[in-house]
């Protein structure tokens, strides 16, 4: 009776040291399955064409895991942006595969991937609109942006720059998708929007009768990337996806899919995660 209970013992330390061993990356090898969060409203990096998910980062995510991991099945779950990082933080999902901008309050709380692409903050505005030619000219302007997003608070602190200088403060409008901000440019209720330089130039590229950049950003050098939670169990799946990021940009994948989804190639850093600016 005593070896008996020596050997369960034992028998249940080993299923207890397996469980510990194991971490989400051996997870999604042995379900075959990751489930991805993400907001597909949010072209050129991810937006639905004909009921299908496609864009920049989907491209670049599909060939990571059909190069590094194809026998794993993917589960998108397409959510507004606002509940993208809550959802992972409740792990309703196991990574977040959308452009996420890389600031100081996200990494403290989450990890983040290698960078695929730049996300410094720029302004569009009306074509051939004069009220507004240099980004200080939004100084007592209504200016969209979208709710959550990091471009919200670049904005906000360069309408407390324009402030100190003794220009009148920017009139922000949020939105809950950047669409909703363009339409209400394009219909004159705003004076200008808020946006990464790519999603911008995206932008431009399919509506240039509509819209025009002003090439003078309003933020610091920023980066966008994918993120995970920021814990022992998730740190294998990051590091497998950051070492994807790395071979898409020492074979040239990387700057392929930029070409192809904003029409330029983008320097992104390719050894470490960059310090965020903001």
């Amino acid at each position: 009776m005593k070896f008996k209970r020596i050997l369960a013992g034992l028998f249940s330390l080993c299923i207890l040291g397996a469980a510990h061993g194991a971490d989400l990356l051996d997870t999604v090898k042995s379900k075959k399955e990751l489930v991805v969060g993400l907001e597909a409203a949010y072209s050129p990096f991810e937006f639905i064409d004909n009921g299908k998910i496609v864009g920049y980062d989907q491209d670049l995510f599909n060939w990571i895991m059909e190069t590094g991991m194809p026998e794993v099945a993917i589960k998108n779950m397409d959510l507004p942006f606002q509940g993208i990082l809550p959802g992972l933080a409740a792990k309703r999902f196991d990574v977040v595969i959308t452009a996420l901008t890389i600031t100081k309050e996200r990494a403290d709380k989450f990890a983040f991937t290698l960078p695929m692409a730049d996300a410094t903050t720029a302004l569009v505005k009306r074509k051939g609109e004069t009220g507004v030619v240099h980004s200080p000219d939004i100084a007592g302007k209504t200016v969209g942006v979208q709710t959550g997003a990091a471009q919200l608070k670049v904005l906000q602190a360069y309408s407390d720059k324009l402030v100190a200088e003794g220009k009148p403060a920017v009139k922000i409008r949020e939105y809950v998708t950047y669409d909703e901000a363009y339409a209400d440019l394009a219909a004159g209720r705003t004076d200008a929007v808020a946006q990464s330089l790519p999603n911008l130039a995206s932008l431009v590229k399919t509506r240039p009768d509509v819209y025009e950049i002003i090439y003078e950003p309003i933020g610091p050098k920023t980066f966008f990337a994918w993120a995970g939670r920021k814990d022992a169990d998730s740190a294998s799946l990051i590091a497998f996806l950051s070492e994807g990021m790395a071979r898409a940009g020492k074979t040239g994948k990387m700057k392929e899919l930029q070409m192809k989804w904003f029409g330029f190639p983008m320097e992104v850093p390719s050894d470490k995660v960059p310090e965020p600016a903001m």
